[in-house]
């Protein structure tokens, strides 16, 4: 109840932000928007499932870019269809490159889903011609459900229409996540992230979950990426360079990826923390690498553990010590005795 309530006046808050006056720190909140929406992918494919990608920022650049080459390109500027459309590039993408990455756990995954991410920045920068090189492509205005709101500024379009149609994308995109989460699929990659040898024995379809689950993230990093590119109104290479996957991770470990809200706070905290270390030094990339030591080391579960008593989503029982080592040998029984890449 009291997680519903804070959900509840999280929401609210949201809601009242552009009532403020303050249109600066509104439009801050439009790619918070956008980012936890690629975020909660991201957290489904590593906290939830155990794997992480260092190329999550591919799916961000391609739903960025469709929504630029839909708006400028073709001329379609229903943000209804572009959002579809950008989910479907996400699958069109991530069915190819996760049929190979699944295959592969721990840090092989990782490469090479960075080495993917990587493939794709270097497309966007090298095919001047079909991408705008290193100038990128723009993004118009969109409309939303059918209205062009011609007499807004832009101004007045992204802190008024704009800002609320964000923040319902993103309460349909918890909703559904939510639902994933919980739902027999959910249980099946969370145990997988625990012993997917043991999984696969119980019937678990340890390749194809993860593909699923590869999948699934794929459409939300493309949906985020294209309300991210609608209030720069640009779409440029730089949103698939490794170092946007970094600031991704950054995100997921500073609110905690072991909670399920943890990855929406983490882009709240971190949106709010580069607006104003950025102002006052340009050094902020230093001070942003401090803070990820100190929430490392102090705070492991992220943010989400400071402020809940939850641990994780599959916490340990509460076992008197000579259980507790008891459990412990008995893990360690039961571990496979090697490690192998394509687990």
């Amino acid at each position: 109840m009291t997680a519903r309530l804070a959900v509840a006046a999280a929401i609210g808050a949201l809601a009242l932000f552009p009532l403020a006056g303050r249109d600066y720190y509104a439009t801050l909140m439009l790619p918070f928007f956008g980012y936890a929406i690629a975020l909660l992918g991201l957290n489904l494919l590593f906290g939830t499932t155990g794997l992480l990608s260092f190329g999550h920022a591919l799916f961000v650049a391609l739903g960025a870019y469709t929504a630029a080459f839909l708006t400028s390109k073709l001329g379609v500027l229903d943000l209804e269809l572009i959002l579809a459309a950008a989910a479907l590039a996400g699958v069109v993408v991530a069915v190819p490159t996760g049929l190979l990455c699944v295959r592969y756990v721990r840090i092989y995954f990782g490469m090479l889903t960075l080495a993917f991410g990587m493939l794709f920045y270097s497309f966007l920068l090298k095919f001047y011609t079909v991408t705008g090189g290193d100038e990128g492509i723009r993004v118009l205005r969109p409309r939303l459900l059918g209205l062009a709101w011609a007499s807004f500024s832009k101004l007045e379009f992204l802190t008024g229409p704009f800002y609320y149609y964000s923040l319902a994308a993103l309460i349909v995109g918890a909703a559904v996540m939510w639902r994933i989460v919980r739902s027999p699929f959910g249980l099946g990659l969370r145990a997988i992230r625990e012993n997917a040898g043991k999984a696969e024995f119980t019937g678990v379809d340890v390749r194809r979950d993860r593909f699923s689950a590869f999948v699934v993230a794929a459409v939300f990093g493309a949906v985020g990426g294209a309300l991210l590119s609608i209030p720069t109104g640009l779409a440029d290479p730089l949103l698939a360079y490794w170092t946007h996957s970094g600031n991704l991770v950054f995100m997921l470990l500073l609110g905690g990826f072991g909670h399920f809200f943890g990855p929406v706070l983490g882009a709240f905290v971190f949106i709010v923390l580069q607006d104003q270390v950025m102002s006052v030094t340009q050094y902020w990339r230093f001070v942003f690498g401090a803070i990820l030591a100190a929430v490392v080391i102090f705070f492991p579960q992220g943010l989400m553990g400071v402020f809940s008593s939850e641990e994780g989503f599959a916490p340990r029982p509460n076992l008197p010590p000579g259980l507790r080592r008891q459990s412990r040998r008995s893990d360690r029984r039961s571990r496979p005795p090697r490690v192998d890449a394509r687990q």
